[in-house]
């Protein structure tokens, strides 16, 4: 027994210890302003380089762009970037760190600050001598008017009247508490926004598709992911269709993928049609039109079915995009034509096997080429779909609202008036956090109201340093 209560009292000093140490030494550092700033120029630094360093690229790609010698700025080199993570920042575990770090600095900061300054504007007390009055920044006396004439004009000038009971000549007035409530407001909002972008790191991911006309596909080509992610896998995606709208001159208008959802029973749960800055959105995640391709031709042969062969882009040293496939015209393949396609207007261009031009074709036309008859039906096209998922981005929505909210509110000037009879003097004071000549404008004119009631007309407010 007496081993277990020496155990509990080490355990309660060790506790004891453990929270006079956060509260003396921890958390005012945590709470520090110099901190906050700090944390922030180096969170805004890191993702500077988060977008200006690609990520998410392959390591050769970084190697080649990223070369030994000469190194960038002397120093940044392929290696040292993978090996610093810089080619996947925002889910470094440090950038993480960080996050979590400046989070806890504005946790800290709001309940050893914010709240207890909330608590302050919220606590009042009436004055009782007019002695008090000589500490405020704004004070003055005004002979023969009335307590009551005063709280009318606090009331019609929105203030909140506190007045205590009938013949004690005491009044108190405030308005812009929700000056107070403003900057809690901004401190939670960056935390939500903070806390989304973890979320989103930890959760999301970024994948890449190219689907042929026709084809149905689950996400599965991720190129980036959190390490909590994971690719949806009870529900696919149909292509019905993809095509491309042309200008007069012939130059892209814009691409369309008329996409369906499907279930693991393969149903259609939802059908949208997209393009680019419009995309398609199921269950958080969301499918983008990004790029396009043509994946294949269908053609027919004197009298044959319709037959399909994909087509492969071309390298043209990057001179333009084209597309290919090769055609058999002699059952042993001994003799064929290839077949060049640029764009899904319809037009494909006919060379022999040595590279000669024969002639070109469109779509729904018959020719007789090397003793064939070739028709084209249909130039399939491909569309390219960029699709994302970040769970965290309703917490950045909520972030960047309540921030807004938030910082209108902090510019909302918390003003406190007291006033106090004494005899057949009317002694009147007031503070504001902000906006000191506003205020001190409001309170002449509040005097001079009560002037205008009163028998005798002293002078204005005068204003003293407190």
């Amino acid at each position: 027994m007496d081993a277990q209560n020496q155990s509990i009292n080490h355990f309660n000093l060790g506790q004891t210890w453990l929270i006079k140490h956060w509260q003396k030494d921890i958390l005012p550092i945590l709470a520090d302003l110099r901190l906050a700033i700090v944390l922030l120029l180096v969170i805004a630094v890191l993702s500077i380089a988060g977008t200006v360093i690609e990520q998410g690229q392959s390591a050769e790609f970084y190697f080649a762009n990223y070369p030994e010698s000469p190194a960038l700025f002397g120093f940044l080199t392929g290696t040292r970037l993978l090996f610093l993570g810089l080619d996947h920042v925002y889910q470094t575990w440090w950038y993480l760190a960080l996050l979590v770090l400046f989070g806890a600095s504005l946790i800290a900061c709001t309940f050893t600050r914010q709240f207890p300054a909330l608590t302050a504007a919220r606590r009042w007390k009436y004055y009782d001598q007019p002695r008090q009055f000589q500490k405020l920044a704004l004070s003055t006396e005004i002979p023969g008017a009335k307590l009551g004439e005063l709280g009318d004009i606090l009331t019609s000038k929105g203030y909140k009247i506190f007045q205590a009971d009938e013949g004690q000549g005491h009044i108190y007035a405030r308005k812009g508490l929700a000056g107070r409530i403003g900057p809690i407001i901004v401190h939670a909002s960056m935390i939500l926004i903070l806390l989304g972008g973890i979320v989103g790191s930890l959760t999301g991911f970024m994948a890449q598709e190219l689907i042929l006309s026709g084809n149905t596909f689950n996400i599965s080509h991720l190129i980036q992911a959190g390490p909590f992610s994971h690719a949806p896998q009870d529900w696919s995606v149909r292509v019905n269709r993809f095509w491309i709208d042309y200008d007069a001159a012939g130059e892209i208008d814009q691409f369309y993928s008329d996409l369906s959802v499907l279930d693991h029973q393969g149903a259609e749960v939802k059908r949208e049609t997209i393009h680019v800055n419009q995309p398609l959105k199921y269950h958080g995640v969301s499918l983008y039109q990004a790029d396009w391709s043509i994946g294949g031709v269908r053609f027919r042969i004197n009298k044959s079915p319709v037959l399909q062969l994909p087509m492969a882009q071309l390298d043209t040293g990057g001179k333009g995009r084209l597309w290919g496939t090769w055609i058999p015209t002699k059952t042993d393949l001994s003799a064929g034509i290839s077949l060049i396609a640029r764009d899904l207007q319809g037009t494909l261009l006919v060379y022999d096997t040595d590279g000669k031009f024969l002639t070109s074709l469109r779509t729904g036309v018959s020719q007789e080429i090397n003793g064939v008859t070739l028709t084209i039906d249909d130039i399939l096209g491909s569309t390219g779909l960029q699709i994302k998922a970040d769970p965290g981005i309703p917490l950045f929505y909520l972030g960047f609202a309540l921030l807004m909210a938030g910082v209108i509110m902090s510019y909302v000037s918390h003003s406190q008036i007291w006033g106090l009879v004494q005899g057949e003097t009317l002694y009147l004071g007031g503070r504001t956090n902000r906006a000191q000549i506003t205020f001190e404008q409001e309170l002449c004119q509040i005097v001079e109201c009560l002037q205008a009631r009163s028998i005798t007309c002293p002078s204005n407010a005068t204003s003293k340093q407190g």
